[in-house]
């Protein structure tokens, strides 16, 4: 690992504090961004470890966060350190082999797998967290909710924008267009990271920047670290497709019944703002992606329709398995959270 041989240029104190070590391989990462150690992880170590678990998702999304907003009093020149760079990517290859094994059948039949994202179930599947949550959702349990899904929520968007200038013509447009109404259209109050900061703070959670990493479980960093793989990756650009996709064509119904249930229980109506502005922006969104984002991709590179496929599948396994377990604690009545069981 590099020491700088100069001042370090630290990141903003405003930046999050270095959460806490979930075991070797984070907690040997998180030293030596702490500045009090050398010896990072071996390839060995890190490629048997547990493709889904807290440490290996841990590692992944602290050397993430380095490309967003970093941490407090870590050296911003660590983004691109070689060493943890290293790391990084002996990471990337355990949990990306994992997804193709794990996520679906795969396949280039892209209008297929967007078709399937657009199939509603009547009902309750015994899967869905919105489902509960419109239905019997308890207000801590929305809070749990929100706090989990603050870790993206609070950089809508951003890992998105690492496609564009990887895309051209009516996919590079159209993406812009869509990525625009999210930064709020030019309206700093009506960016959505922001919308749902003011969610958090009505329903009297910390809307600062991610405040709740530490008590986030494994499956919601799995979520936000996809994201990143995909974003920070050009030959992944297929699979960050898909993945936005998924997003955006699955988000109106589901964001309607979380609205719904916000104002079952009361919350406040900078609460409902959140999901009652998704569900009518996504609703147009949801056509521009898929004719003009992914079409135009196609239509430009006809050979990225398994990564498309793959962005597809991935994103709905990752959330089947988050969704599984914040629904297993909340039915036996416990927190799905690591820590701060009532944030």
């Amino acid at each position: 690992m590099t020491t700088p041989a100069t001042t370090p240029h630290r990141s903003p104190a405003d930046s999050p504090g270095l959460p806490r070590a979930r075991g070797p391989l984070s907690g040997s990462v998180l030293a030596a961004l702490a500045g009090g150690g050398t010896r990072l992880p071996e390839t060995g170590a890190v490629r048997a470890s547990d493709p889904y678990g807290d440490d290996l998702q841990l590692l992944l999304y602290v050397l993430y966060e380095l490309h967003y907003r970093g941490f407090a009093g870590v050296d911003e020149r660590l983004e691109w350190d070689p060493a943890l760079l290293g790391v990084r990517a002996a990471a990337e290859d355990v949990f990306l082999d994992a997804l193709r094994r794990d996520s679906g059948p795969g396949g280039n039949d892209v209008a297929e797998a967007v078709d399937a994202l657009q199939l509603e179930p009547v009902g309750d599947d015994g899967h869905s967290v919105s489902h509960h949550l419109q239905r019997e959702g308890e207000l801590w349990q929305l809070r749990e909710y929100a706090a989990v899904r603050s870790l993206y929520h609070l950089k809508e968007a951003d890992p998105h924008l690492w496609v564009v200038p990887r895309l051209r013509g009516r996919a590079k447009a159209a993406m812009v267009a869509v990525e625009f109404d999210e930064f709020g259209a030019g309206r700093a109050e009506d960016i959505h990271a922001q919308l749902f900061a003011d969610l958090m703070t009505d329903l009297g959670l910390d809307a600062r920047y991610g405040r709740y990493l530490d008590a986030a479980p494994a499956q919601a960093l799995a979520t936000v670290n996809l994201m990143s793989l995909f974003g920070l990756h050009r030959r992944l650009r297929g699979a960050l497709v898909g993945h936005f996709a998924t997003v955006e064509i699955t988000s109106p119904p589901g964001s309607r019944r979380l609205a719904e249930a916000l104002r079952r229980v009361g919350a406040g109506v900078d609460a409902q703002r959140f999901y009652d502005e998704h569900v009518e922006a996504d609703a147009v969104h949801e056509q521009v992606v898929r004719h003009e984002v992914i079409g135009g991709l196609l239509e430009d590179e006809p050979g990225l329709a398994a990564d498309v496929v793959l962005g597809i599948e991935a994103t709905g396994h990752l959330e089947d398995l988050l969704g599984d377990h914040l629904l297993a604690a909340w039915r036996d009545g416990h927190t799905a959270l690591r820590t701060h069981p009532h944030p």
